[in-house]
């Protein structure tokens, strides 16, 4: 299939603009991406565009490869506006890879909180632990070591080893999905195997030969500034005379996007339990949300009535920590969202009486003087219930917010 698009022949083949969703694509005809003259022009194109363009961001000012990694890995899933802050105070606080090693991970994950996805805070601490013990501290050049580090999978690889060390390696994340699809006119379902291994391709075959840290950065940019999910700057676009999606008009079907589930509606209760001036603070397990963090005694809730919420309570308090409370206020209704999910969690305080059993897998425990939770990694909203604790505020009145930033968070 032929377009002339301006002064420039690009050619699809095998039907590529037309693809079904149940189509396999064979990415082992190098037909199907675009031709040597098409890619200089976009290659120039783009990189003339990116020096006109481009965002100052705080780790665009060196290639030091730990800045490099750390912004990478805080901007999955999260805008850049979100991430900025984050990454100043991170960087302050640790400075380097042996510096990030040595803190303790409760010191890791509180200058994370509020960015979400702690797993990627976790697995960065694991990694530098790593690099310390087996690269002399350093952040290593080849692929096949800096690939076997916790929480670097393709994509983060590319981008670390080719922006700091100018390594060819191609990336594909979100914002380079939807340009490279729109740039291969490709209607299928891009997150299916069979588009992944031509959209890999695609990212591979535009690298130049050199400065492909620089073009990579251009290719995101180009993506999340002017190629957008809704309404794209097409005008904007030095692509623009060279992409057949725009030339068929089709900028808001391609790519092809799967319907949103609708959020699943949540209850759940946060019990702040009293003894002697503390409170009660529980590190969450390794595995589901919010794994690694400190939280109040925390659990689905299913009663309606007041008598029946009061007996769950103090039923799942004993399950989750063996001690036997009275409950007493209702201190607030928390709202929030989590991914998928959005929660309405009821606070309610209750007064410690003993301990009555010892629980199957009792998770690490500490009463602390409200004060003292300052110093814990806590969920937003377990941040937003420890403050109310602080200024002594209990009024029942529901606190608003939201937990999630970009797509989903904390």
């Amino acid at each position: 299939m032929m377009f002339r698009i301006g002064d420039e022949l690009y050619h699809v083949a095998h039907g590529i603009l037309m693809a079904k969703q149940d189509r396999r694509i064979d990415t082992s005809h190098t037909d199907v991406l675009p031709t040597s003259e098409w890619k200089r022009t976009f290659r120039r194109r783009l990189i003339g565009w990116y020096r006109r363009h481009a965002r100052e961001m705080p780790w665009r000012e060196t290639r030091d490869p730990y800045r490099v990694w750390v912004s990478e890995i805080m901007l999955q899933q999260t805008q850049v506006a979100t991430v900025v802050p984050y990454f100043e105070r991170f960087i302050a606080a640790f400075p380097d890879i042996p510096a990030l090693a040595a803190a303790r991970e409760d010191e890791v994950l509180r200058l994370w909180e509020g960015l979400g996805y702690y797993r990627r805070a976790r697995q960065m601490h694991k990694a530098a632990g790593v690099m310390v013990e087996k690269h002399d501290g350093r952040f290593p050049r080849d692929a096949n070591s800096a690939g076997q580090l916790p929480g670097v999978g393709r994509y983060t690889l590319g981008a670390i080893l080719s922006i700091a060390f100018d390594a060819r390696q191609p990336i594909l994340e979100a914002n380079t999905v939807r340009l490279l699809s729109r740039l291969l006119a490709f209607d299928g379902d891009p997150t299916r195997a069979d588009a992944q291994r031509l959209l890999w391709a695609m990212a591979e075959a535009l690298l130049p030969r050199r400065e492909a840290g620089r073009f990579n950065q251009a290719l995101m940019e180009l993506g999340s500034q002017i190629c957008l999910p809704r309404g794209p700057r097409c005008e904007d676009c030095p692509a623009m005379t060279l992409c057949p999606t725009r030339a068929a008009g089709r900028q808001e079907e391609i790519p092809r996007t799967k319907k949103k589930p609708p959020p699943e509606e949540v209850r759940e209760a946060a019990v702040v339990v009293r003894r002697r001036g503390k409170v009660l603070l529980l590190r969450r397990d390794n595995a589901g949300r919010w794994a690694g963090l400190w939280d109040f005694p925390r659990f689905e809730l299913s009663s309606q009535r007041a008598d029946a919420v009061q007996r769950e309570l103090v039923e799942k308090v004993r399950q989750m920590t063996g001690f036997s409370v009275q409950p007493e206020a209702k201190l607030t209704t928390i709202k929030h969202s989590v991914t998928r999910f959005r929660i309405t969690l009821e606070c309610h305080e209750a007064r410690y009486l003993r301990q009555d059993v010892e629980p199957q897998n009792r998770p690490e425990m500490r009463w602390l003087l409200p004060e003292e939770l300052e110093a814990f990694p806590l969920s937003v909203s377990g941040r937003k219930l420890g403050c109310l604790l602080v200024e002594g505020i209990g009024s029942g009145a529901p606190v608003s917010g939201s937990a999630k930033r970009s797509s989903a968070k904390t």
